[in-house]
C-alpha cells in the first residue's frame, strides 16, 4: 500500500486526497504495467507493479471477487462480485441450496485504478462469475452461474439490456476479436453457448469436454480453444462452422482452467488447477512441450504486456507465481490476499 504511515487531520482530508491521487498517478506512470489479482475470500484486489513484482496496493471491492478486466488505457478495472455461497463440485446440491445467499452483494464493481475508489456497482444478474467487455460498444457480457443465464450490460447506462439462457452453470465468457460473438462455457452441460453479441440471440451449442472453464480465440477469430477441467483436455473449435475439430489431451491429473495465447499464437498456455502446473502446448503439433509446477491450485492466468512473463493465481497458497516464459521457471512468488482467483494485466494509467 502506498503511503502506509501517513497521518491525516480531518480539516486536511480533501486536500490530502487530491495530493495523494496526483502522487499515486505519478508513481504509476513510471511503471509499464500493473497486475490486478482478485482475492475471493478476503474480498479485495491486490495491485502488483509490473516493474518490481511487488504488491503496491490492496483495494476492498466487495464479496467474493472473481472475474476481472482492465480497460485498454489502464484507467479502470471491472470485477465480478457475488453474494452466493461457495459450492465446490464435491458439495451436495442440497447442502449448497441450504446455505444463505446475499443477493444484494451481487454486481460488477467499477474501480478507478489511480484513486483505488469503487466508482459504482453495476447490476450483473445473479451470482456473476466471469465476464468480458467490448470497449468499443461499451457492453459487458457476464455469466450468471446459479440461474444458468448470461447478462448483457450497457456500461454507460449502467443497466442490464437482456439475459440469455446458457448451458448449466455458466462460467467462462469470451468475446471474439471482432466483437461479433460471445462464448459462454457451461460447466454442467459441458458445452459452449455461442451468442450473437449484438442481438443476444443464441447461434449454436457446441459440445466439448467435461466441465469447460475458459475459452480463448485466435486473433483472426477462426479458432477457439476451450479448457475442459474434468476432461483433462483442450477443445479446438472451428469458429465459422461452430464445430469441435480436435481435442488436445493433457497429462492425467491435469485440471485445466485459465488459458493464454503467446503473442505469435504458436503456444497455448494452460493453468491446470489442482494439477498444480502451468503447461505450454505447441499448437502445430498439439503437444505439451513445457511444464512447470507453480502452486497448489493455479486458476487465473495472465501474460505480461511484452509476452515475457506469465502470472498464475494460486488459490490455496494465497500467492501469485511469476513464470519466466523463456526458461519456463518460477522466478518469484508474490503473497497476495486470501484465495486469489482471477488475474489480469493492464497498462499503467495515464
Amino acid at each position: 500500500m502506498l503511503f502506509p504511515n501517513l497521518v491525516v487531520y480531518p480539516h486536511m482530508k480533501n486536500l490530502v486526497i487530491t495530493i495523494l491521487a496526483l502522487l499515486t498517478a505519478a508513481v504509476f506512470a513510471q511503471d509499464d504495467s500493473f497486475i490486478y489479482v482478485t482475492n475471493e475470500d478476503s474480498n479485495n484486489v491486490s495491485v502488483i507493479s509490473g516493474a518490481t513484482n511487488e504488491v503496491v496496493a490492496t483495494i476492498p471491492v466487495g464479496k467474493r471477487p472473481r472475474g476481472i478486466k482492465v480497460s485498454p488505457n489502464g484507467s479502470v478495472f471491472y470485477v465480478a462480485l457475488s453474494g452466493s455461497p461457495k459450492c465446490p463440485p464435491a458439495m451436495d446440491d442440497d447442502v449448497c441450496e441450504a446455505m444463505e445467499a446475499d443477493k444484494a452483494a451481487d454486481g460488477i464493481a467499477e474501480v478507478n485504478t489511480v484513486t483505488h475508489e469503487v466508482v459504482r456497482i453495476l447490476p450483473s444478474g445473479s451470482d456473476p462469475e466471469q465476464f468480458d467487455v467490448d470497449w468499443n460498444t461499451r457492453r459487458l457480457y457476464v455469466s450468471n452461474e446459479d440461474i444458468h443465464m448470461a447478462s448483457i450490460l450497457d456500461l454507460d447506462a449502467g443497466e442490464i439490456l437482456m439475459q440469455v439462457p446458457t448451458g448449466l452453470e455458466p462460467e467462462g465468457v469470451r468475446l471474439s476479436p471482432d466483437g461479433s460473438l460471445v462464448y459462454v462455457t457451461g460447466e454442467v452441460a459441458s458445452d459452449i453457448t455461442v451468442i450473437n453479441a449484438a442481438s443476444g440471440e443464441e447461434i449454436a451449442r457446441i459440445d466439448v469436454g467435461l466441465r469447460p472453464r475458459d475459452s480463448i480465440f485466435t486473433a483472426d477469430g477462426s479458432r477457439a480453444f476451450v479448457s475442459a477441467e474434468f476432461g483433462e483436455s483442450i477443445a479446438v473449435i472451428d469458429v465459422p462452422s461452430n464445430t469441435l475439430v480436435s481435442e488436445i489431451p493433457l497429462a492425467e491429473g491435469s485440471l485445466p482452467m485459465g488459458l493464454v495465447l503467446s503473442p505469435d499464437e504458436s503456444i497455448l498456455y494452460v493453468a491446470n488447477g489442482r494439477g498444480q502446473t502451468v503447461v505450454a502446448i505447441d499448437l502445430e503439433s498439439e503437444e505439451v512441450v513445457k511444464s512447470v509446477v507453480v502452486g497448489p491450485r493455479p486458476w487465473g492466468l495472465a501474460m505480461s504486456l511484452d509476452g515475457s512473463t506469465l502470472y498464475s493465481a494460486n488459490g490455496p497458497s494465497d500467492d501469485v507465481s511469476v513464470v519466466d516464459v523463456e526458461s519456463f521457471e518460477v522466478v518469484k512468488k508474490i503473497a497476495v490476499g486470501e484465495t486469489p482467483w482471477g488475474v489480469v494485466v493492464g497498462p499503467a494509467p495515464r
